[in-house]
């Protein structure tokens, strides 16, 4: 009966400051139903700051992730990988410092002898591995014959690179990669310095060369 007197009152307080009353049954612990109420205007405003709240949460890293990330990482790069290698036997082709369920770790991507891609986790306060599982998704015998490829001819592997780039800035990723067409494949790293700002470095597998370029991202959030 309480319950009943609410809701009418509720629907009789929306219907006087001239907005529209919509009951919405929500459990409760003993099993029966509470109400709540929105007007139209409450709604549209909730939508706004969902939208707003999605914006903000874009990988964009234009809210200085890259940067925080880098931070909180006592693990480098290299150390990832090593510490991946040790749990997956073959070369690593990716190192990317990101938040896990359990803090800032580093994604690592492992081609391993056994001819599948393994995703291995390593934390990025201690080179332990955390999880690891085999990649399904994979670009098939192509995709893998054309890394192989790369990797055979390679005089620079994925620390090495790593260790070139810190030059520039503190190493958030590494990873061989380039057009799918065309133009080889190289070693392509994104730092983080401390002023924030991010800088792109292409280090080529074979000759150790290496190009610096700022990156397109303005690093302090803005978007003029």
């Amino acid at each position: 009966m309480k319950r009943n007197v609410v809701i009418a009152t509720v629907a009789a307080a929306a219907l006087i400051a001239g907005g529209t009353a919509t009951a919405v049954a929500i459990g409760s612990e003993d099993g029966t139903a509470a109400a709540s109420s929105s007007s139209p205007a409450q709604g549209q405003q909730a939508e706004g700051v969902a939208s707003h709240e999605n914006a903000q949460g874009q990988g964009d890293d234009r809210d200085g992730d890259d940067a925080r990330e880098a931070n909180a990482a006592s693990v480098t790069a290299q150390q990832a990988a090593a510490a991946a290698l040790k749990a997956v036997p073959g070369t690593v082709t990716e190192v990317d410092l990101d938040d896990d369920e359990s803090g800032v770790a580093w994604d690592v991507n492992v081609l391993g002898k056994d001819g599948k891609w393994h995703d291995i986790t390593v934390g990025a306060d201690k080179a332990e591995v955390r999880g690891r599982h085999i990649d399904r998704d994979d670009d098939g015998d192509e995709g893998k014959d054309r890394v192989r490829s790369v990797l055979n001819d390679a005089s620079v592997d994925i620390a090495q690179a790593a260790e070139k780039a810190a030059a520039h800035g503190t190493v958030v990723s590494v990873e061989l990669d380039g057009p799918d067409h065309g133009k080889k494949l190289a070693w392509e790293a994104e730092t983080v310095t401390k002023d924030g700002a991010e800088h792109h470095v292409t280090v080529d597998p074979g000759s150790g060369a290496v190009s610096n370029t700022p990156s397109d991202d303005d690093h302090d959030g803005d978007d003029d």
